[in-house]
């Protein structure tokens, strides 16, 4: 089991917090709570060692285009970049007001 820990410039906040996927063979849980802090912090928790640099270009190209304001954690269980994607974008969905 491998925790990284990335920080990216976010300056829309969510209106509530969210909570999206399963932790399951392939698949990706988001839990997002909002902060005004100007940043949305993310941990991602991960069974499969070794992919830090997808997941830091995965998640520098989601919060380039969603500049959502959070703490967000990701608990991973080998899913996809798609399904990362998938999963943020319908974390930020369920968390607009």
């Amino acid at each position: 089991m491998q925790t990284l820990n990335f920080e990216f410039p976010a300056d829309r906040p969510a209106a509530r917090r969210a909570h999206v996927g399963v932790v399951g063979s392939g698949d990706l849980e988001v839990l997002m709570t909002p902060q005004t802090t100007g940043t949305a912090r993310v941990r991602v928790r991960t069974s499969v060692d070794g992919f830090d640099t997808v997941w830091r270009i995965v998640l520098e190209r989601f919060f380039a285009r969603h500049r959502v304001a959070g703490a967000f954690e990701l608990n991973d269980s080998g899913a996809t970049p798609g399904v990362v994607t998938l999963r943020l974008r319908q974390a930020i969905e369920e968390g607009r007001s």
